[in-house]
C-alpha cells in the first residue's frame, strides 16, 4: 500500500467535538525569528534577490532613445517599455501582457510549487533584504530573541534604532525608485533633492515607503500567509509530479538526538536527530516534517539546514529536498515525469500567446487616424452648388520620433476635392493631433445620398507607414 505525503491530522477530537469548545477569534501573531542559513540553494536566492533588486532600482535610469527606457507617464497618457510606445487605447496589449505573466506562473507551479514565491516574489526579497539589516543591526537568532525579552536599555534602543533606521532607508528609497516608473526619474530626484517635489508624488513616495516599511518589516510571513491569494489556490494547480519539497518520514522517523558519529542502526533511530533547525530556519515558521503546508514558499532554507547537519553527523543529504509526491511514495515507474497534460496545456498556451502578442506588436503600425463627422450639420451647399462634408481627424502619432504626414481622402465611384490639397501635418513623437477635413464633391458626381469616404494618413518618406479610416459622404441627391 503506497504511502502518502505526511499531513498534519487536524480533525476534531470525537470526544470533544460535542462539548461546548471556547474559540478565539484572533490570534496574536508570534513574532518569527528565522535563523541565517547558507547552503546551495541560499546562494541561489542571494543572487535571484540581487538580480530583482538591481533590475527594480536601475531599470528607470536606463534611456533609450534619448528619453527613459521604461516610463508609464500617466499624466501624459504615453507608457514607454524600451522600443515599444503605448497609449491609452494600447492598454489591451498591457492587458495581454499581464495575462501571459499569469500563465507563466501558472505553468512554473505546475512544475516547481511556489518557487516564484521562495526566490522572486517581491515580498520575499525586501523582507530577505529587511531581516539582513535586523541581524546585522540586533545580532544572530539567539541575541533577538534575548533582545525582545530585555527590558529598554541605552544598548537596546541604540540596536533598534540602528534596524529601524536601516529599514526606513531601504522603504524611502523603495518608494521613490517606484515613483521613478510613474514620473521621469531625473526630474523626481531633482525635486526630491532641491525640496520642490509637489503634494501628490510627495504623497505617494510616502505611501509605498510605509507600505514597503510594514510589508517587509512588520508584516512579513503574514502578507504570505493572509493577504496574498496565491498561496491558498496554488494546491489546485499542483499535481503528482510538481517539486515540492517534503521531509523523507520513511528515512527520517522515528526521530530522536544521538551523539555525533553515530549510525540510525545503533539506536533504531531514523536520520531525523530532532535539533528543528528546519523550524528555526523557516520564514513562515511551519515545521516541513509536519507535511506539505500552504505557508510553504519553497525558500528551500530547511533543505540546507538540514543538509548542514547530515553533514555534521556523517549521514547522506536529502532528508529535506526537492521532490514529488510520485517519488515520495514511490509507486509507478518511480521516475520523474517532465512532461505532463497539464504543464503541456499551459506551455502550449503561452507559445501562443506570446507568439501572437508578438506578431500583433512587430506588425502594429504606429499611426491611427478615427474621423468624426460634423454632427451640427450633415452636409452644406456652397455658393456655387457643391456639396460639402465636414469631418474632424484625430490623428495619433505612435512612433517614437516625430515626422510629417500627408492627408489624403477618396470616395467610392465619385470624385472628392480637399480644398488646399495637399494637406500636410507635422507631429511630435506620441502626439495626439486634431485636424478638420472638408470635402467637397460636385452634385452631378454624386450617385447616392450615402457614398462611402476613405481618409488616409501617410508618413512622408515611408508609404509603409500609413493609416485608413472610413466614414460618408451625405449629399441631399438620389
Amino acid at each position: 500500500m503506497s504511502q502518502q505525503i505526511p499531513t498534519r491530522d487536524l480533525s476534531p477530537d470525537p470526544v470533544k467535538v460535542h462539548q461546548p469548545q471556547m474559540v478565539d477569534l484572533y490570534a496574536k501573531r508570534e513574532k518569527i525569528h528565522a535563523r541565517a542559513i547558507s547552503g546551495f540553494f541560499q546562494n541561489i536566492r542571494n543572487a535571484s534577490v540581487t538580480v530583482v533588486m538591481a533590475l527594480f532600482f536601475l531599470l528607470p535610469w536606463i534611456n533609450w532613445d534619448g528619453r527613459q527606457a521604461v516610463l508609464f507617464n500617466l499624466p501624459e497618457r504615453h507608457f514607454y517599455i524600451f522600443w515599444w510606445t503605448f497609449l491609452p487605447q494600447d492598454f489591451f496589449f498591457l492587458s495581454w501582457l499581464f495575462i501571459i505573466a499569469a500563465f507563466t506562473l501558472f505553468a512554473v507551479t505546475v512544475f516547481a510549487g511556489r518557487v516564484w514565491c521562495g526566490y522572486t516574489c517581491p515580498q520575499t526579497v525586501w523582507t530577505k533584504v529587511f531581516m539582513w539589516i535586523e541581524e546585522k543591526a540586533e545580532g544572530n537568532r539567539n541575541a533577538r530573541m534575548r533582545l525582545d525579552k530585555a527590558p529598554m536599555t541605552v544598548g537596546k534602543f541604540t540596536r533598534r534604532s540602528i534596524k529601524h533606521a536601516g529599514w526606513i532607508t531601504v522603504a524611502l528609497a523603495t518608494g521613490l525608485a517606484f515613483i521613478g516608473y510613474f514620473t521621469p526619474v531625473r526630474d523626481l530626484w531633482h525635486q526630491t533633492s532641491t525640496g520642490t517635489l509637489d503634494f501628490w508624488m510627495g504623497f505617494w513616495m510616502l505611501f509605498f515607503t510605509g507600505a514597503t516599511y510594514l510589508n517587509a518589516g512588520w508584516m512579513r510571513e503574514q502578507v504570505c500567509l493572509h493577504m496574498c491569494p496565491y498561496g491558498r489556490f496554488q494546491s489546485v494547480m499542483f499535481d503528482r509530479d510538481t517539486l515540492i519539497i517534503s521531509y523523507d518520514n520513511h528515512r527520517g522517523d522515528p526521530r530522536g538526538s544521538r551523539k555525533r558519529g553515530t549510525t540510525s542502526a545503533d539506536n533504531g533511530l531514523g536520520d531525523c536527530i530532532d535539533c528543528g533547525m528546519c523550524v528555526q530556519v523557516c520564514p513562515t515558521g511551519i515545521d516541513i516534517r509536519d507535511g506539505l503546508q500552504f505557508e510553504c514558499i519553497q525558500c528551500a532554507a530547511c533543505i540546507d539546514a538540514c543538509d548542514s547537519v547530515m553533514d555534521q553527523m556523517g549521514y547522506a543529504r536529502g532528508l529535506v529536498k526537492y521532490t514529488t509526491e510520485n517519488l515520495l511514495e514511490q509507486t509507478g515507474d518511480g521516475k520523474y515525469h517532465f512532461l505532463r497534460p497539464r504543464l503541456i496545456g499551459y506551455c502550449t498556451a503561452l507559445v501562443i500567446m506570446i507568439s501572437a502578442l508578438l506578431f500583433a506588436l512587430i506588425t502594429r503600425v504606429p499611426l491611427s487616424v478615427e474621423a468624426l463627422r460634423d454632427r451640427g450639420q450633415l452636409y452644406r451647399e456652397t455658393v456655387d452648388g457643391m456639396i460639402e462634408n465636414s469631418y474632424t481627424l484625430k490623428i495619433q502619432n505612435k512612433a517614437q520620433t516625430a515626422g510629417d504626414y500627408l492627408i489624403e481622402a477618396s470616395a467610392d465611384g465619385m470624385p472628392v476635392t480637399i480644398p488646399g490639397a495637399p494637406i500636410h501635418i507635422r507631429m511630435d513623437a506620441g502626439e495626439l493631433a486634431t485636424r478638420s477635413l472638408t470635402l467637397i464633391a460636385n452634385p452631378d458626381d454624386i450617385k447616392s445620398t450615402s457614398v462611402p469616404v476613405h481618409i488616409v494618413i501617410t508618413r512622408d518618406g515611408d508609404s509603409s507607414v500609413h493609416a485608413e479610416t472610413k466614414n460618408t459622404f451625405l449629399s441631399p441627391r438620389q
